[in-house]
């Protein structure tokens, strides 16, 4: 599968940017600093895009998921909500 390929649903990013593809995954994650290149999320995200660039398959949507789970941290205290996207909306009381 190539590079090249969309994600079903593009990645937002704050300031309206957004990751559509697996290289644009890719290439927002090398430009980060090297310190958080290192996190073990952020190596997990780049094993999954390479798996999904190697496989295809379901290996895109895991990609995906890891990279989003990777901008949000996933609660770590280290690593600023002002550098994640923004949380989705709770759902509203039935």
């Amino acid at each position: 599968m190539p590079w090249s390929t969309p994600f079903d649903e593009p990645i937002a990013l704050p300031g309206g940017v957004k990751l559509a593809t697996l290289q644009h995954a890719a290439d927002y994650i090398m430009k980060l600093p090297e310190e958080v290149q290192r996190h073990e999320r952020w190596q997990i995200a780049v094993e999954n895009l390479i798996s999904a660039a190697e496989t295809g398959g379901g290996w895109l949507m895991f990609a995906r998921i890891a990279v989003m789970r990777a901008l949000n941290g996933d609660g770590d205290a280290r690593w600023p909500r002002s550098q994640s996207p923004e949380s989705p909306p709770s759902p509203s009381p039935k």
